[in-house]
């Protein structure tokens, strides 16, 4: 086996599992290349401190194919490049600087689902699965051949938290496969179908507004699906965003007559039920504002 060197891009939390991974594994990483901060990254995670423990050379970039990334990345004559957790695309000349490859990570079950925010559109969608994917970089976003792929079960009680965990668990273990397939030559690359699967669009702020008249079942997938680490749904009331982080569905005929959103219970516990459409959504866990039975929400 020849160890190979790693140069490392990333800036999320994934990015840094990923990344401690690898130094754990005590492979060679000789370089990473990453961001000071993000302004549109709800789990961005500063990875200093962790290259800076190992010793491992730092690159800061807004642009990871501008010419001081690629001068930074001569400078370390790596074999392999890792671009976990970045939303930029790479480009050439920076592809062909990696004899062994470039390898990307893709929370979704790959050549479906690709593109912006995959377990997010997952849990709002109310999918039953999805999966971990790692795959070759090329000039097309998620496009490359496949060179690992594990199918995720996503339960009724998974939020944003426990599946980015999920993934992430199973991630971790691919990873280190796939390094020590590189380094022993016996990687199996499978390729994708362009033609099939689908590609999931950039989620704006209003997708995580919820409407009262939505069902139950959908306002409970958008909260699950917006939870931490994002950046939360929301609802407006008496001119303010309040943000939501967990709710209970309930069904129940017992309001045939009432329009959603209006305030049907404030328990001494501070939870609230709001109808909906199919019943009651009662929020557990929400900004600290004081809402008024009887009022309606927009």
């Amino acid at each position: 086996m020849k160890e190979k060197k790693i140069l490392f891009i990333g800036c999320v939390e994934s990015s840094f599992r990923l990344l401690k991974n690898l130094i754990d594994k005590n492979k060679r990483v000789v370089g990473v290349i990453t961001k000071r901060a993000s302004a549109f990254n709800s789990d961005f995670c500063d990875l200093t401190p962790l290259c800076e423990k190992h010793s491992i050379p730092i690159h800061y970039v807004n642009n990871a194919n501008d010419e001081d990334s690629l001068s930074f990345i001569r400078s370390l004559s790596p074999d392999i490049c890792f671009c976990f957790g970045w939303s930029q695309l790479l480009k050439e000349p920076l592809l062909s600087l990696f004899p062994c490859g470039v390898f990307g990570f893709h929370p979704s079950e790959l050549p479906c689902n690709r593109g912006r925010h995959p377990l997010i559109w997952a849990l709002v969608l109310g999918l039953k699965q999805t999966a971990s994917s790692f795959f070759v970089i090329d000039a097309n976003a998620d496009e490359g051949d496949i060179v690992s792929q594990e199918v995720i079960e996503i339960t009724y009680d998974d939020d944003a938290r426990s599946l980015y965990d999920k993934v992430m668990d199973t991630a971790v273990r691919q990873e280190t496969e796939l390094v020590e397939a590189i380094e022993n030559d016996r990687l199996i690359r499978r390729r994708q179908d362009k033609n099939s699967g689908n590609t999931w669009r950039k989620r704006g702020k209003d997708d995580g507004r919820i409407d009262w008249r939505m069902s139950c079942g959908s306002i409970y997938n958008l909260v699950r699906g917006l939870t931490k680490p994002y950046a939360g749904a929301h609802f407006n009331y008496n001119n303010m965003e309040i943000k939501v982080w967990r709710v209970k569905e309930i069904p129940c005929d017992d309001y045939p007559n009432i329009e959603p959103g209006k305030i049907i219970k404030c328990h001494s516990d501070g939870t609230v039920d709001i109808k909906a459409g199919g019943g009651l959504i009662r929020l557990l866990e929400f900004d600290d504002v004081k809402l008024t039975e009887g009022e309606y929400l927009p």
